[in-house]
Order: C-alpha cells, then sequence, then structure tokens
C-alpha cells in the first residue's frame, strides 16, 4: 500500500521524521486553538483491522465476540478522552488499481496454500507470521461500530483521497492510518496505527514537512516523488531504469543506508537539482522519460491533490485524470469551479482535449487549450455532420462560435463569398460530411482563422479573436511545439470524435475513436442507425467489446465477448441510461433504513475551508448506470456512503463488483468455493436490482464479478446474467421495497428476500423460528440444498454452536482450547461467514426484511466454538453433549433441525450422516468440478468457469 520503499525509508533512513506524540494532549491542545470545536480523528478503518483483530484464534473463521469486544475497548478509550473518531471503509477499486487489487488478491491465494498447507502438516493453527485477517472482517467491522454508535462511512472512490479530504476540510486532529499515501498528501497530520498503545494512548506521527526537509524538496513535490518511485496508480517497474540513472549520477550515497534508500535520495535530489530548473517553462513529459505513461503518470500525480490544491508540476490546471483504455478523462480539482473539466485525449495525435459544461444547454462541450494564453478554446458539435467543431466562445457565456481545421495546416483553403460581394471568405471543407465551414485570413499567410455563420445566413462571425486586441486565439497546439493538432477531423478521416448527448440527462460524454481494430473505445451511437459498430470498453485494456445495434429500440446494446468461451453477451437494455450524479445526501434515514445503527450529529468544519458535501470533496465523474431511476440511485447511494449495505449501490451505479480471498482448501475438491456457492443468490439480487429482461428489454444486463477462488486467474471479470426469481405475487420493485410504508410492504420484503434464496416455499417454517436464529436457519437451508457433501454432522455443528453461543461470555470464549485444527472445518467456518455477508447483500435490496443485528456473527457464530462442535460431532458425540447437557437447548436444536430438514426435503435433498455417505462413496471425497452442486443449473449462465474450479 502506498508510495513504494517510503515506509523501510522512513524508519531506516529518516527515523527523525517521526515523532511520539500523545493523543490526549493533543486533544487538549486542538480545542485550546480551536474552541466549540470536537478534536476529531479520521481512521482509515481497512488499515487498523489487523491491530483491531487482537483475538488469538484466527483461522476458525473468527473470533466474533472477542472482536467486537476489542472494537469496543477503542471507541471507548478515545472517548474517554474527548475524542470523536470518523471511520472510512473502501467502498470500491477504482479501475486504475484493479491490476494492483488483483497483484494482491494472487499473492494472498499463495498465502492461503500455505496455510493449509501447515494446517495439514502440523493440524494447528500457523503463528502470527502467517496471520490471514478472517472472511468478512471489513464487512462486518462497519455494522459493529455503528452498533457502537460510531459515524462509519464508505467510500465512493478511494478511500484514502476521502481520507485526506475529510481531514483536511473538516480542520481534524489527524488521521489514523498505516498508509504511506499520507505522508504525500497535504493534509491534516498522519498518525501510525500500528504504534498506537491504546492504554496511554501514545503513537508515532510522521510529519511530511520533516521528509521534505531532509530530502531538500518542498510539500507541492512529493506527489512527484510518490510517482517516480511507483504506488497503486504508477506500477514500480515503470521508472526503473530512470531510477537507477538517478542513483548513478547521485554524488552523495551513503554506504550506510539500503539500496532502497538511496534511490530515494537519488530521486529527490534529481526533483530539487534537476527538474527544479525547468519548473514552470517545460512540461513533465519534457524533462522526464514518460512515453507513453505520459496520461498515467498525470492521473498519478493529481491524484493526491485534493479540493482546491494545485500542482506547480502542471503546465496547465491541475486536474485529476481517469485513463479508459486509450481515453483519457481529466477532471479539475479546484472546489471554486465544482465541476469537473472532463478531458478527451486523442490516441493518434496525443492531445488532450478538454470539456466544458455550457450553462445553459448543460451539455459537455469538447475544447482544446491554447498553451501560450492558457485558454480553453472550446468545441461544439455541428448536429448535421455529427462532427465535433472548435468554436470560441465570446464575452457572453451563452456565445459559442465554431470552427474548424483542415488535416494538415498548410493546405489549400476554398474560399467562400459571402453576402457582401466585396468580401472573400475562406471555406474548410471536411472531405466527410462535405460540409464548409468559413474562415477568415489571420495576418499571416499560413494561418487560416475559421468563421461560424450565425443563426441568420448573412452573418459571419469571425473565430479568432482574444479579448486582447493585440493576440488571436491560436489552434490547439501538440506538446511538441511547431505542430498543429485539428480538433475537427481524425487523421484518418472517417474518424471524428463524437459526442454522446443523453437524452435523458442532457449531459455530453465525450468519446474517443481509437485508431487500432483491436481495442474498443466507447462512442456514441446515433438514435437513427446510421453509425458503424460502437464500441464497449472492457475494463482489461487489451479487450475490445463491440456493441450491437437493435433496430427496434434505436439504441446501441453493448456486447461482451468472452475470450475463452467466445460467446457474446449483451451487457446493458436499458435505453437512456442516465449518468450518476453525487448529490447531497440527507442526514434522515431513507425508508427501510435499520434503525438500530445511530448517526451522530456533523462535526466542526475549519471555517476557512468552504464546507462541501462529504462526498463532492472531489469533482464528479460522471457515470453511466445500470439504473435509470434517480430516486431509487439516491437511495441506494445514501445507504452505501452511510455503510448501511453492502454492494448493493456497485451493482446498481457501476454493475461491478468484487469479493477477496476466503480460506478456502484449493486441493480440497468437495468443498465449492464460496463464489460459486452463493452466486445464484447474487445472480437473483442481480434480477430484483437490475431487472432480468422479462420486462420487454431486448436482453438483461450482465454484471462483471471479480470474485477470488482457486483456478481463477483474475484477468478479466466473470460476466453474470441475472437469475429470474419465483416469488409468490410477482417481482416487486424497488421503490415498493424501499420507499413504501404501507404496514404490508415488510410481507413482500420478506418474499423477495427468500426469493432470492430460493426458499419461498418455506416461508412459513421460517417464520417460525426466533431470532436470531430464523436468518441462521433461512442459509443453512440454502447451503445443504445447494451443497451435496455437506452431512448430518456438519448440521449438528453449525446448529450447536449458535444455540451455545448464546450463553457463553467472551472470557469463556477466549479460554476455549482446541484439541487439533481440521481443514474441512476452516473451509466451513469461511463458508457461513461468507454466507452472512450475503445476507447483509439480500436484507439491504429488499429493504431490510430483518435486523441487521440477526446476522451479524457475534450473535450466531464463533469460530473456535464453531470448531469444536465440529470436531465432537466427527468423534460421534450424542447431540446432549453437543448442547453441552442443557435441556433448553436441546429443545430448540430439534426445533431448528426439523425446520432445516423438512425445508431440505421439499427440495429433494436428504442429509445424511457421513458414516452413510462414506458407505456410498468410498475414496477421498475427490469430485469431477461442481459435483457439489445439487442444480447445476441454477447458476444461470456462467461465462467463464475453469476446469479445476472448486
Amino acid at each position: 500500500m502506498g508510495v513504494r520503499g517510503l515506509q523501510g525509508f522512513v524508519g531506516s533512513t529518516c527515523p527523525h521524521i517521526c515523532t511520539v506524540v500523545n493523543f490526549k494532549e493533543l486533544a487538549e491542545h486542538h480545542r485550546n486553538k480551536h474552541p466549540g470545536c470536537t478534536p476529531t480523528i479520521v481512521v482509515d478503518a481497512m488499515c487498523c483491522l489487523r491491530y483491531w483483530y487482537t483475538p488469538e484464534s484466527w483461522i476458525c473463521g473468527g473470533q466474533w465476540r472477542e472482536y467486537f469486544s476489542a472494537l469496543r475497548d477503542f471507541v471507548k478509550t478515545f472517548t474517554a478522552v474527548g475524542i470523536k473518531l470518523i471511520f472510512f471503509f473502501d467502498g470500491m477499486v477504482e479501475q486504475d488499481k484493479r491490476d494492483e487489487w488483483v497483484k494482491r488478491r494472487l499473492k494472498n491465494n499463495r498465502e492461503i496454500s500455505r496455510i493449509f498447507h501447515y494446517i495439514k502438516s502440523h493440524k494447528e493453527q500457523p503463528g502470527r507470521n502467517m496471520f490471514f485477517i478472517p472472511s468478512g472482517l471489513a464487512i462486518f467491522t462497519r455494522f459493529a461500530l455503528k452498533t457502537l454508535g460510531q459515524e462509519t462511512l464508505c467510500s465512493l472512490q478511494e478511500a484514502d483521497y476521502e481520507v485526506a479530504s475529510y481531514g483536511l476540510q473538516h480542520n481534524c486532529l489527524g488521521i489514523l492510518g498505516e498508509d504511506t499515501d499520507y505522508l504525500i498528501y497535504d493534509t491534516c497530520p498522519y498518525f501510525s496505527i500500528s504504534d498506537l498503545c491504546l492504554e496511554s494512548l501514545s503513537t508515532v506521527m510522521l510529519c511530511r514537512e520533516k521528509l521534505c526537509e531532509s530530502l531538500d524538496i518542498s510539500l507541492a513535490d512529493l506527489p512527484l516523488l510518490a510517482c517516480l518511485l511507483g504506488n497503486d496508480i504508477i506500477p514500480e517497474g515503470m521508472f526503473e531504469s530512470f531510477r537507477y540513472k538517478c542513483l548513478s549520477s547521485y554524488t552523495s550515497v551513503k554506504e550506510n543506508f539500503d539500496r532502497k534508500g538511496n534511490i530515494i535520495l537519488a530521486v529527490a535530489d534529481h526533483i530539487s537539482k534537476v527538474l527544479h530548473l525547468h519548473q514552470g517553462e517545460k512540461k513533465l513529459e519534457e524533462m522526464l522519460p514518460l512515453g507513453p505513461n505520459k496520461a498515467l503518470f498525470y492521473k498519478g500525480v493529481a491524484s493526491y491533490l485534493l479540493p482546491g490544491q494545485k500542482s506547480p508540476w502542471f503546465f496547465q490546471k491541475p486536474k485529476s485524470l481517469i485513463t479508459l483504455d486509450k481515453q483519457v478523462v481529466s477532471m479539475s480539482s479546484d472546489p471554486e469551479s465544482k465541476q469537473g473539466v472532463p478531458m478527451c485525449t486523442d490516441p493518434e495525435l496525443k492531445q488532450g482535449v478538454p470539456m466544458c459544461t455550457d450553462p445553459e444547454s448543460k451539455q459537455g462541450v469538447p475544447m482544446c487549450t491554447d498553451p501560450e494564453s492558457k485558454q480553453g478554446v472550446p468545441m461544439c458539435t455541428d448536429p448535421e455532420s455529427k462532427q465535433g467543431v472548435p468554436m470560441c466562445t465570446g464575452p457572453e457565456p451563452e456565445q459559442g462560435v465554431p470552427m474548424c481545421t483542415g488535416p494538415e495546416p498548410e493546405q489549400g483553403v476554398p474560399m467562400c463569398t459571402g453576402p457582401e460581394p466585396k468580401q472573400g471568405v475562406p471555406m474548410c471543407t471536411d472531405p466527410e460530411p462535405k460540409q464548409e465551414v468559413p474562415m477568415c485570413t489571420g495576418p499571416e499567410p499560413k494561418q487560416g482563422v475559421p468563421m461560424c455563420a450565425g443563426p441568420e445566413p448573412k452573418q459571419g462571425v469571425p473565430m479568432c479573436t482574444d479579448p486582447e486586441p493585440k493576440q488571436g486565439v491560436p489552434m490547439c497546439t501538440d506538446p511538441e511545439p511547431k505542430q498543429g493538432v485539428p480538433m475537427c477531423t481524425d487523421p484518418e478521416p472517417k474518424q471524428g470524435i463524437p459526442i454522446c448527448i443523453d437524452p435523458e440527462s442532457k449531459q455530453g460524454v465525450p468519446m474517443c475513436t481509437d485508431p487500432e481494430p483491436k481495442q474498443g473505445v466507447p462512442m456514441c451511437t446515433d438514435p437513427e442507425p446510421k453509425q458503424g459498430v460502437p464500441m464497449c470498453t472492457d475494463p482489461e485494456p487489451k479487450q475490445g467489446v463491440p456493441m450491437c445495434t437493435d433496430p427496434e429500440p434505436k439504441q446501441g446494446i453493448p456486447i461482451c465477448i468472452d475470450p475463452e468461451s467466445k460467446q457474446e453477451v449483451h451487457l446493458e437494455s436499458k435505453q437512456g441510461v442516465p449518468k450518476c450524479t453525487h448529490t447531497e445526501i440527507k442526514q434522515k434515514l431513507p425508508v427501510g433504513a435499520d434503525s438500530e445503527f445511530k448517526l451522530e450529529a456533523p462535526m466542526c468544519i475549519d471555517p476557512a475551508i468552504k464546507q462541501q458535501d462529504l462526498m463532492n470533496m472531489e469533482p464528479e465523474v460522471k457515470q453511466e448506470t445500470l439504473v435509470s431511476d434517480p430516486e431509487i440511485l439516491k437511495v441506494a447511494r445514501a445507504h452505501h456512503v452511510r455503510a448501511e449495505s453492502y454492494l448493493v449501490y456497485n451493482i446498481m451505479s457501476s454493475g461491478e463488483i468484487e469479493c477477496s480471498n476466503t480460506l478456502e482448501d484449493a486441493l480440497d475438491q468437495a468443498l465449492p468455493s464460496q463464489a460459486f456457492v452463493y452466486r445464484p443468490v447474487r445472480q437473483r439480487v442481480y434480477s430484483l436490482l437490475l431487472g432480468d429482461g422479462r420486462d420487454g428489454a431486448s436482453t438483461c444486463p450482465t454484471v462483471k464479478e471479480w470474485f477470488v477462488y482457486s483456478g481463477n486467474p483474475l484477468r478479466h471479470p466473470d460476466l453474470v446474467r441475472p437469475l429470474q426469481m419465483n416469488i409468490p405475487g410477482g417481482t416487486p420493485n424497488l421503490k415498493l421495497l424501499w420507499l413504501n410504508q404501507e404496514p404490508g410492504i415488510q410481507a413482500r420484503r420478506l418474499d423477495a428476500l427468500l426469493g432470492c434464496f430460493d426458499l419461498s416455499s418455506s416461508r412459513e417454517e421460517l417464520q417460525a423460528v426466533e431470532n436470531p436464529f430464523k436468518a441462521l436457519c433461512c442459509l443453512l437451508i440454502y447451503l445443504f440444498v445447494q451443497v451435496d457433501t455437506l452431512c448430518l454432522e456438519d448440521l449438528h455443528a453449525f446448529i450447536a454452536q449458535a444455540l451455545c453461543l448464546q450463553g457463553k461470555s467472551t472470557v469463556q470464549l477466549v479460554d476455549l482450547q482446541l484439541d487439533y485444527i481440521d481443514p474441512r472445518a476452516v473451509q466451513l467456518g469461511s463458508l457461513l461467514v461468507r454466507g452472512l455477508t450475503t445476507l447483509v447483500l439480500v436484507n439491504s435490496a429488499c429493504g431490510f426484511p430483518w435486523r441487521m443485528s440477526d446476522f451479524m456473527p457475534w450473535n450466531i457464530f464463533d469460530g473456535k466454538l464453531f470448531h469444536q462442535k465440529y470436531l465432537q460431532a466427527e468423534k460421534g458425540y450424542s447431540v446432549e453433549a453437543l448442547v453441552e447437557q442443557n435441556r433448553s437447548r436441546l429443545t430448540k436444536f430439534h426445533t431448528l433441525k426439523s425446520v432445516v430438514c423438512k425445508a431440505c426435503v421439499k427440495e429433494n435433498r436428504r442429509i445424511v450422516s457421513k458414516q452413510h455417505w462414506r458407505s456410498h462413496q468410498p475414496g477421498n471425497r475427490q469430485y469431477e468440478p461442481d459435483h457439489w452442486r445439487r442444480y447445476p443449473s441454477s447458476s444461470g449462465l456462467q461465462l467463464r468457469v475453469p476446469d479445476n474450479s472448486a
């Protein structure tokens, strides 16, 4: 995480930047300096999970009661000294960090393989050096903190950016985390969670000012340094040769420093002594070997700029770049404008084409930037030719005057005679649309200035006049001097740079035409099917995804082609998909929110900084969504931001979700991966949230799943279609489930939840079960119906541990000792916990028919306790012994077992003992792939499943 090598460098080479501080003293000083403001620490929760998870046992599925107790102590300690905590969780994985995410998941797979190898060899839990956080820890930590009354937020972009922005804008005491990116952001102080002593409330503060002093650079140079060293956006190997070149010319190599430390010193020295000489005179690409990585590098630098901050290393206004294959969209981070300035880069010309938004028409208008005057020259789209035409804006913002430049600046320009015969006006003729644009001739013979005919054909408006009379506005020039860059026509005459205007949102979307036929870059489809085949961009840069135009709905329908199965899958069926906007979120809970989670009042904000919506801290990126109803999207977004739901907003807004590693034995083919077991549930959730194609749409949407399982190289996502639901009375719509407050709607919500698990036939039996076992029974029924290799002993262990957990204290659970560790029980524990996270998804998608607390693991599952009951059941212990000779528990045990078994019988699934199973299945239970699944077809279309999948 963070900047490559910087953590080690700080510890070994620059230890003086680390200062031991005491939070109690800092809070007192903060109160004296800012009377009336509560000292607040922004916590990067994802960095703190390892610190918070203090239980000794981690292999069995999680010691959730102990963990909850540790979180309670953590919160109490800070509350006791008057410090408020704001917790941020990652809410999504940004596309430019997907490769890094995949790299870490594959590394975790190797770690998990070593863990299971150790368990099989030693029959015990590995040491803390092999520690792997229990599955679902991040998800359930959100709800644990909310239960404890803490303000818990989920990010709409990279969490570290939102953490740094929140800390800066709200004048926070500091940031608590473990990520060297917080040394790069120019924000409030950064404190280390790994060095925190909770008893004394002392930790280490890492001072970025002292770091700059040691490296002889300024704060504004830190983002540049971070990108040259490598971070989550810039691969470490991208500038490896450059770093070694800096090292070879570095004259102050410290013999007592390690090689990485000297490299950081050398790169900083190069910034200080070489790059600073030309700062403001040359662009970075003229001083650094950026090559084809220029856009990515600029994006990396801009990713550290918080709202209102600018980089002196940007020749123009700082922008936050978002790369879509070869298309680059840039965003200004200037809070005054409150508007992102999208920018489209032509891959052939290597030139950025910014866009501006007309306040009247609300349409995105591409523009080119004059490198000398620093002024943007907007472009307009001609309604006749569908071609982008540069234009110059006059003093009045409503006026835009288009112009056109030929592909070659020196080519001849035909003349047009205006309404008055004395005037000759040059014309720029485009070879394709055969459209002529009048031009006026400037003082220099080689320069023609296009003109635009106004609403009345008698009037020509020259394009090149600047507010300063002595200076004309030149054409957009390439970063390489003396090269004219035509803004209207692509080097290939059949291609242009169109703008897609969404009919509902009325917003312009810049599009680029990729000159390479192997790669698809998004293009606008004309309402009348006159265009060629547009392209839909897949997250993997090397993949092109063609689109097919349906003559009936007159809309381009994206198609995904799986590289292995060669199947075509339509991605979207909705027409007029609006853009997702980051609207303000009111503190009022939407209908269906779980009332048990508390929200505190907003804290004091630094008066020097303009208050902004928390999620509007960075200019928003207009994003196509799979759901067209803005009201429903707003509710989903609100639940997401307040960390009250799981994956719902990701599905609806981007159609892309991910799930990290799970403790699963890749060599045990008898037990399936949780990714496959719960996929049918997710598919029905997709049907509920996105539709299943039965409403007249030509095809149903497809969701991209980045789920980790054995044999999945994660080179691209699995493309998964919704699965039709069977709900009595039909599938209810989201407005009914989420916004309707009528008394009978709660029953419809429950119907939808059971429909997602395909358990509508067991509604009455489940309704009779008391809390918190209702959700557990639902999950167990689904598991035993879905997975044939689960036996009666497994069911006994699951039920017995849930019942015994109710009567045990945290201390008793801590003292619980296991005879040995069984690898199958380890995977079963993780499988159940992943089922509980799936319940969180389903419950929030259905409008919260059940209380979230009913399936929080600290109420119904304990890893060690389950492992104990599993080992006892394996040894043939009686049911009475499993429930510890407690008659009340015994009665409940038989009741819960009866509910599960009867529901399974309805689905033709008879749960038998392992002894019976062994007598019919000799050997080591090595099955062919998916033999564990009772209903292979229930998973719907599965575009890619490796041959060796578990």
